[in-house]
């Protein structure tokens, strides 16, 4: 997907289930089966049904596919490999340009947070700046375990809704 494709509903809504998972598919990072299942749903009267539509089949998945979706979200901060829309991401944000120590604070609190949640930190960077993201993550890896799996989810949903309104074009 590119993402100077720029898309509408009656585009989207007149898509195979292939068409439409290749081009929707990567707004959930690693996880086309979101797309697969909003496509049984077609047709979307706007760009917030289909988010909507995408975040509801997500609530309904059940934890072992909620955990595999966090799961696929790369570590902020971090020089680990990840795909090409999260890179730019981070990059918006400065993420690519750490120093030696911010890179070391954001490995440490990143390896503390995932061995206290089993999933890495999220946080839709969107807006953000390297100083939020890491006091989101000073505070964040204090919480219980449910706060943090509903706090990620939402980011997750949060993360979609940009991806899907930098692809369409209404």
């Amino acid at each position: 997907m590119h993402l100077n494709e720029l898309i509408g509903c009656e585009e989207v809504n007149q898509m195979n289930k292939q068409e439409f998972v290749q081009k929707v598919g990567w707004v959930f990072e690693h996880s086309p089966w979101v797309a697969s299942v909003a496509w049984e749903n077609i047709p979307f009267e706007s760009r917030e049904t289909l988010l909507q539509t995408m975040i509801d089949i997500v609530q309904n998945a059940g934890e072992s596919k909620q955990l595999r979706l966090l799961r696929a979200h790369p570590d902020l901060g971090t020089r680990l490999q990840m795909s090409e829309i999260s890179e730019k991401e981070q990059a918006g944000v400065g993420l690519d340009q750490l120093s030696k120590k911010e890179y070391e604070e954001f490995v440490s609190l990143n390896k503390m947070y995932v061995n206290k949640y089993k999933f890495p930190f999220i946080m839709a960077v969107k807006g953000q700046s390297k100083e939020s993201i890491l006091a989101a993550m000073k505070q964040r890896v204090h919480n219980s375990f449910e706060e943090e799996y509903n706090i990620a989810l939402n980011e997750v949903y949060k993360i979609a809704g940009f991806r899907l309104n930098d692809i369409f074009r209404e």
